[in-house]
This record gives structure tokens, sequence and C-alpha cells, in this order.
């Protein structure tokens, strides 16, 4: 059985983030480290977005950014310019070659495709078993996520923010080059929260993603059919081709992944609960997670540390609680905080930065009556 200090399990963004950040840190430099994946990561598998004031330390991996966000609704539809923010994508190919020829730079780290079965905290060390073979470490961070664990529990909705999208190539330019498409409500809700993504890489190339908020996914044509009906319906697009696909699952939950987490395993990425709850982006939280975790790590503490609610947890769950109940709720409330509010605000109020004040100017835009049912169910 070979032996390591530490094992990263999965080379997504938070394995390969936090794989990168050890390797960095003179503090780990006579530490072995294992990472894993059952891929080799070199397959564009994803895309990731998220917003930023500015220059950033990822803007070396931009495929493409837009200075201007649309948002649709059916009583309200707005472009806006989100200056100073600037809306970013990452293809995850790029991420991937990036961050693994970083990694292979340091000497005390070791990539190896495996699958990983079975993950046991001994109390002295982990054990890490493998297709291939087994492993054992002082510490385990391990990104694999099991939805179960959050579906089996009853305290907290679990939803799911599900997706599926078209990479096309029109044949006459319909897009604008600098506008995403943040959210376009104008297709039919069929009582879910629904609504079309668009982002544009040349003025006849964009990625044009059906997105839902609910429990349940949806059958593979069900998308595929919202899409071809919006590009034919909505832009105008007869003649196109469809050049690359992607589909995923996001959870969305304030479940408290952290009560799974172990003296010596702790669970990062969207398996630690790194995905904000009431949108599904992951991508900066996980960058601003990073830096804890490493600090966690030295400081020799055990890695079940419990985790302090703040207050945009508890926003984040009348949220989740409201769509839960009802739905469809989430055009209408979507809708009001767009037409109510500067999108600049409401930017930086899902980053988490906003003050008391901003948090309750947030809030006033939003339909009241269901915010305020969701809160005394809560309360009583």
């Amino acid at each position: 059985m070979l032996h390591y200090d530490y094992v990263i399990i999965g080379a997504g963004a938070a394995g390969l983030m936090m794989a990168d950040a050890m390797g960095k840190d003179d503090y780990f430099k006579d530490r072995n480290i294992l990472l894993l994946d059952r891929e080799p990561k070199q397959t564009n598998d994803r895309t990731w977005c998220f917003w930023e004031r500015g220059a950033g330390k990822f803007d070396g991996l931009i495929y493409k950014s837009w200075t201007h966000i649309y948002f649709g609704g059916q009583a309200f539809s707005k472009r806006f310019d989100i200056s100073p923010y600037t809306y970013k994508m990452i293809r995850g190919i790029d991420f991937y070659a990036a961050y693994l020829e970083r990694i292979a730079s340091y000497g005390n780290i070791t990539f190896k495709q495996e699958s990983v079965v079975k993950v046991q905290d001994r109390g002295k060390n982990v054990l890490v078993c493998t297709d291939k073979t087994e492993y054992s470490a002082k510490q385990v961070l391990n990104s694999i996520y099991d939805k179960n664990i959050a579906v089996s529990q009853i305290k907290y909705p679990v939803l799911q923010q599900h997706f599926l999208g078209w990479f096309i190539k029109s044949e006459s330019p319909i897009f604008k080059q600098d506008q995403a498409t943040f959210m376009d409500f104008s297709v039919a809700q069929k009582g879910n929260t629904r609504f079309m993504y668009v982002l544009p890489f040349s003025k006849n190339e964009a990625l044009v993603e059906y997105t839902l908020f609910s429990e349940k996914l949806l059958p593979k044509a069900t998308y595929e059919e919202a899409i071809q009906s919006y590009l034919q319906n909505d832009l105008a697009c007869n003649s196109f081709e469809i050049l690359d696909r992607e589909m995923g699952s996001i959870p969305m939950t304030c479940y408290a992944f952290e009560d799974q987490d172990t003296p010596n395993i702790k669970y990062i990425g969207t398996a630690g609960g790194w995905a904000k709850p009431s949108t599904g982006y992951t991508f900066m939280n996980t960058a601003k997670k990073i830096p804890e975790m490493v600090q966690l790590l030295k400081s020799g503490k055990p890695l079940n540390q419990p985790r302090t609610k703040n207050k945009f947890w508890y926003y984040d769950l009348l949220l989740l609680d409201i769509l839960h109940a009802d739905n469809s709720k989430g055009r209408l409330i979507f809708e009001a905080l767009f037409k109510n509010r500067d999108p600049r605000l409401i930017l930086k109020f899902l980053d988490e930065e906003t003050s008391f004040w901003e948090d309750l100017k947030i809030i006033s835009g939003c339909p009241k009556k269901e915010f305020i049912a969701a809160f005394l169910n809560r309360q009583f």
C-alpha cells in the first residue's frame, strides 16, 4: 500500500485549484500529494462562468467575456451595461490543460488516472481504494458529489439547476457579441422556473442553453426541442450547425454538506456545498474557499470544523423554500428584481459582498408576499 500525506480526489475546478495552491505553498513542499481522477481531463466537458470587477487571476484562461447582459421576462426585458463588472467564461479544456501543466511542475504532486471506489477514515489515517490499488493518507480532500446524501434528508429543500446546451454556428449573423443573455424567461414556464441562457462567441456562434430550477430532470429530447424552438421563433435562426453539446445538473440546497466531513476527510467543491444555493454558480465560490482550506490544513486542526451560517445562507434558504413550494414563482421573483434594482447591485449581492442596508434594498425589490410567507414558515 502506497502512503501519501494528502490525497485529493477529483481533478475538477476544486481539485485542481486545491492541488495548485498546495503545490506553490512552501509549507507543503516536503509533503507528498496524490491527485486522483478517473478521467485524463483532456476533453472540453464543461464551461464555467462568473463575473468580477476588472481584471482577475483567471484572465489568461478566459475564452470570452461580455460587458452587457440581457434579462428577458414576460412583462419586463432590458439590456444592461454591468461595468465595472465583466461576465467571463472559461472552457474546461483550457482550465485543465493550464492547471495540469502547472501541477506537473511541482515535484511533490503525482496525478494518476484511477477511479475511486472507497474512502474510509480509520482514525490515524484514511484508506483510499481505487479500481487499481489502495492508498493511505494522513488527510483526504474529496470532491466526489453524492446526490443521495442531500436528498435523503427533509430539513432543507433540494432543487437542481439542470441544463442542456448547444454550441451552434448560424448561417446568418444573429448574436450581439458584447451581450450575454443572463436569463430569458420568455419561454413557456410549464409550472417550473425555466429560462434560456445565451453566450455569443461571435455574430454567428454561441452557446444556447435551456435551464431549469426544479426538482426533477427532463428527458433529453425536451431540452433540445426547447432550444430548437427558441432558435427558430425567438432568434429567427432556421439554418445552423450544432458544433458541440453540454449537459449538467448542479444541486441547489442549503443542506449542511460539512456534516459528512470527518477529522481526516474534507469534502470540497460541489460535494462540500460550495455551489451558491440560489444560483448554482460554483467557480468563484471555489476560488474564494481554497485559501481557507489551505489555512485549515496548515493549522493542524481536524477537518470537520463547523461552518458558520451567514445571512446569505438564510436568504438563499428562503428563495429555495419558495421555489420548492411553488416552482413557478422563479420568473416573478427574478423579473421583479431586475425591473426594480440595478443589476450591478444584484451581482454584488450574489457575490455576498453587500452591506445589510444593501441587502434590504435587494429584498425590498422582490415580491413581498412570497418571502414573508417563507420567513414565517421557517420561524414557526
